[in-house]
């Protein structure tokens, strides 16, 4: 396995590590409460990501250029890293800064005794996860080399319409997020 593919390998198993250790840490009080049986779109959503996850490991370990997009890749490669660790930073840090006002993205609702964050990279946008996870797939991509690249630009969409979503849950449970959202962007600082 070459270093580039053991530098993005770690950093996908860093990423789940410290979702993972967050959820432990922050424990049961800081879960939604489960419904008897999760409804499709939820179970779905979980199988969707569990998928993913599973397809950029196997992407990343197997040895062949899956859908190249060109022979002589190093340039690619770089900016794609570059991308991937933006990406993986932002996302890790802004999971930090949240704690325990975090929740899955299928749960899609406000956690009991959330609090608006808005410290860190929350100071400038308002969903920097979003952002890193992202980046992260888009740079994972590039970096192997893949026109598999335009499905992290596939996925702005419905990240959009998720963080427009959660934005609606977030303005009927605090009050100042309206004031809140006037001020940072969504998912680029100054611009959008």
């Amino acid at each position: 396995m070459t270093p580039l593919r053991v530098v993005l390998f770690l950093g996908l198993v860093l990423h789940k590590a410290v979702w993972e250790l967050m959820k432990r840490r922050d424990g049961a009080p800081h879960t939604v409460p489960q419904q008897k049986k999760p409804s499709l779109v939820k179970r779905g959503t979980k199988l969707v990501k569990i998928a993913a996850l599973v397809f950029l490991i196997v992407q990343t370990l197997f040895p062949k250029y899956i859908l190249p997009i060109v022979d002589n890749p190093e340039t690619i490669q770089f900016i794609g890293l570059i991308i991937y660790l933006t990406g993986l930073a932002i996302a890790i840090s802004a999971r930090i800064g949240l704690g325990t006002n975090w929740s899955n993205i299928e749960d899609h609702q406000v956690i009991p005794d959330q609090q608006l964050v808005q410290t860190g990279i929350f100071r400038y946008i308002r969903h920097p996860i979003y952002l890193g996870d992202m980046l992260l797939v888009l740079g994972l991509e590039l970096a192997l080399n893949s026109w598999l690249f335009l499905g992290a630009l596939a996925m702005v969409p419905y990240v959009t319409k998720q963080a427009r979503e959660e934005e609606k849950e977030l303005e009927k449970a605090f009050p100042d997020y309206v004031t809140y959202r006037q001020r940072t962007k969504m998912f680029i600082p100054f611009l959008f």
